[in-house]
C-alpha cells in the first residue's frame, strides 16, 4: 500500500461503499482525519439538532400490534429522523410490507427480514441493514423476540 492520501485512496477500493463513508470520514485505515467529501446527497438531514442525550427508559412505549405477537416503539423525533427503540415480542409477525428507509441495529434476539422479491435475511445482536425509502419492502419477525434501535 502507498503512503498518503494517495494509499489511502487506493486501500479503499475493496471496502463496501458505506464503510468506505465511515473510514474515509473518521480516518480509520490511516489515524489521519482527512476532509469529508460528503454532499447534500449522502449526509443524514441533522442541520436543526442540538446536541442532546436520550434515556430511552423515560420514553414511553406505543403498542404496534403485529399480525402475530407485538411491537413495542419508543420514539423520538429529532427533525425530520424518527429515532426508534423497538422491542418485539416472541411470536412477532409485522402485518405489512415497508416501504420506508431505515438503518436498524439489531441490540438482543434474532430478527428475520423478508424482502417483497423472496430474499431472507438474518440479524443478531451487532448486526444491522440499511434500506432506501421506496427501494425494497420489506417485513419483519420473529422467534424469540428482538430488541432493535431504528434510525429513519
Amino acid at each position: 500500500m502507498r503512503g498518503g492520501l494517495a494509499g489511502y485512496q487506493e486501500s479503499l477500493a475493496c471496502i463496501p461503499q458505506m464503510q468506505r463513508i465511515c473510514l474515509y470520514r473518521f480516518g480509520h485505515l490511516t489515524g489521519t482525519v482527512y476532509p469529508h467529501e460528503f454532499t447534500a446527497e449522502t449526509i443524514m438531514d441533522l442541520t436543526a439538532v442540538p446536541f442532546g442525550t436520550t434515556d430511552w427508559s423515560t420514553v414511553e412505549p406505543v403498542l404496534h400490534p403485529g399480525e402475530t405477537g407485538s411491537a413495542y416503539w419508543r420514539t423520538c423525533q429529532f427533525g425530520s429522523t424518527r429515532v426508534r427503540m423497538v422491542e418485539y415480542s416472541a411470536g412477532y409477525l409485522a402485518d405489512h410490507w415497508c416501504w420506508r428507509g431505515h438503518i436498524l441495529l439489531c441490540l438482543e434476539g434474532e430478527l428475520h427480514t423478508e424482502l417483497e422479491d423472496g430474499r431472507q435475511f438474518t440479524l443478531t445482536p451487532g448486526m444491522s441493514y440499511q434500506v432506501g425509502n421506496d427501494m425494497e419492502g420489506h417485513r419483519s419477525s420473529t422467534a424469540i423476540g428482538a430488541k432493535l434501535f431504528v434510525v429513519d
